[in-house]
Formats: C-alpha cells, structure tokens, sequence
C-alpha cells in the first residue's frame, strides 16, 4: 500500500478554482507569513467568467428547450414509423418468398347487397 504524499509534494495539490473565502483566508495568511508562491500554478480564472449587464432571457430560454425536446420527441415517432413499416415489410416479404398465398390483406369496398 502507498503512502500519502507529503503536502510540500508539488504533484499532490489540489488547486482551488473557485476563490472560496476560506481560500481567500489562507492566501491571506500565506502572505503574511511570508510563504506566498510569487506565481499562481494556474492563471487568474476571472477571465473566463461571463458577466453581462443583461438578464439571463430565461422564456426564450425554456422556449427553446421546448423546441428540441419537440424535434428529439419527432425524431423518435419517425424512428418508430419506419421501424414498423420495416417490420411489416419483411413479415409480408418472408410470406411471399415461402410460397403462401393471401399474404398482404386486400380491403375492397363492400359492395351493398340489393
């Protein structure tokens, strides 16, 4: 069994992405003791984050979920269609290539009786 590497292990940190405000503490408390990296082992991730004036638009959003539940809900009726018809196909083929007769029902209309 492995033992735990020591915290000074620079391959065995766990970086924050977040700035938590315990995080926040200890940094503070790093750079009072003196013992703050000068470079952070990743870049500042502020940069990354979205931030707009603007509101989130969540109608337009949920109009949208909408539609593509609409088009994946289609796009599985029309799977099933086919699947179907593919299955009638090859029922009504297998009929034929054994030699039956009758195989594909035919509806005629019913003629009236005087």
């Amino acid at each position: 069994m492995q033992k735990d590497a020591p915290a000074s292990d620079p391959d065995h940190q766990v970086i924050p992405l977040h700035k938590t405000p315990a995080y926040q503490a200890r940094v503070a408390a790093n750079v009072t003791k003196g013992t703050a990296q000068e470079d952070p082992p990743i870049g500042d991730l502020d940069r990354y984050a979205q931030e707009s004036d603007e509101p989130d638009d969540y109608r337009h959003r949920m109009m949208t979920n909408i539609a593509g539940i609409a088009v994946a809900v289609a796009l599985i009726a029309a799977g099933i269609w086919i699947a179907d018809t593919m299955a009638s196909m090859r029922k009504n083929q297998d009929c034929v290539l054994s030699g039956r007769r009758g195989c594909t029902p035919v509806e005629a209309p019913a003629s009236p009786r005087w």
